[in-house]
């Protein structure tokens, strides 16, 4: 079975830099408490580990 990540926006992007805003967008995130689900590479872990102090991860069998 492959791994997906559940990542939740658990911190606001107030006063966040351009790249942290960014990253978040292009991980899918848009609203406090909004989760997405992607693949786990490592390009996904490398934006997660980027806004790690905002968001929260878990790793979900699909």
């Amino acid at each position: 079975m492959a791994k997906k990540l559940a990542v939740t926006l658990k911190r606001s992007l107030i006063g966040r830099s351009e790249t942290q805003r960014k990253t978040v967008q292009s991980l899918g995130l848009r609203k406090l408490q909004q989760t997405v689900l992607h693949d786990d590479h490592p390009a996904i872990r490398g934006m997660i580990n980027k806004v790690k102090h905002m968001v929260e991860v878990n790793e979900v069998d699909a």
